[in-house]
């Protein structure tokens, strides 16, 4: 079971997202769709019945779209990096997702890969695009951009989050050449796991960057239960995180995440209207969410 999920937040663009990059790889499918209940639709002002989120999968790794509205917008501080089998592959991706969308580094030989691009698809998500081989079957992996006042903090960042994940191991790290002028070792790019889940993590340039993350790529935590759920919040709010709602969190280096034990969304999708709106309801007034209060709520 995937531990860790990339949620992607849209504004009223979340079926039509979701349609496209299941249609960009092999092995992809669109699963289960959630609406928006009276609860849920009187916080977030959405209508009720409308789109709330979407299930889908691209080459087998699990994803979630949110229709959040126009609060977040995606930019390129977390893009998502796709390993192509060959040139095949990556061109036909590449004419695909530059099609109404923005080229940010062109396809082309770079010092790092003889077949390279950075395109953000006609609705704002970024994507890495290489011709190399990796040794998983995880073929999209999310990565991280550390610019502006976090510049030169990849090592720190993968230090923290492999502390905090079990399962966890650096796979690879490559420091900048001596001829930038930096300290000794500050990383250029390393790849890590979490939970058996590839981060990829870069340093951006020196040069002020006009983004930074945000809610717009937030990661679910799936926890099998409160005890889990307790650890995952304490750790990733430790040492300047910030709580939020319904779960979510933002950790020191400002990366979102949502802590969601696994019996919400057993409880949001019961049979029966009454108790599941009931769940959601209790859901929305918490910070980090309580298994107890959840269940109480659907007893009632």
């Amino acid at each position: 079971m995937q531990k860790i999920t990339p949620c992607l937040w849209f504004d009223n663009q979340t079926e039509d997202a979701v349609k496209f990059y299941t249609s960009l790889l092999n092995n992809s499918k669109i699963g289960r769709t959630a609406r928006y209940d009276e609860a849920s639709a009187q916080v977030s002002g959405k209508p009720a019945g409308s789109v709330l989120t979407v299930e889908f999968e691209i080459e087998g790794n699990k994803f979630l779209a949110l229709n959040g509205g126009p609060a977040f917008k995606l930019n390129p501080s977390i893009s998502l990096f796709v390993y192509c089998d060959g040139e095949k592959v990556i061109d036909e991706l590449y004419n695909k997702l530059k099609d109404g969308g923005n080229i940010l580094m062109p396809l082309d030989k770079y010092d790092w890969s003889p077949k390279y691009a950075w395109v953000q698809d006609k609705f704002g998500l970024s994507w890495q695009l290489d011709v190399e081989k990796i040794n998983s079957s995880q073929k999209i992996v999310p990565a991280l951009l550390f610019g502006n006042e976090k510049f030169g903090k990849v090592k720190e960042a993968v230090t923290f989050y492999t502390s905090v994940f079990p399962n966890s191991k650096l796979i690879m790290e490559a420091p900048f050449d001596k001829s930038a002028g930096l300290a000794d070792k500050t990383l250029l790019f390393a790849q890590f796991k979490l939970s058996d889940y590839l981060f990829n993590a870069m340093s951006g340039s020196t040069a002020k960057h006009d983004f930074d993350f945000n809610e717009a790529i937030s990661f679910i935590v799936d926890c099998k239960d409160q005890q889990e759920v307790d650890y995952y919040w304490n750790k990733l709010t430790s040492e300047g995180g910030e709580e939020s709602v319904c779960g979510w969190l933002k950790d020191k280096f400002g990366v979102s995440w949502q802590i969601v034990p696994r019996i919400l969304p057993e409880l949001l999708q019961d049979k029966e209207p009454a108790k599941s709106q009931r769940v959601m309801k209790a859901m929305l007034q918490m910070k980090k969410i309580d298994v107890a209060d959840l269940e109480k709520a659907y007893e009632e």
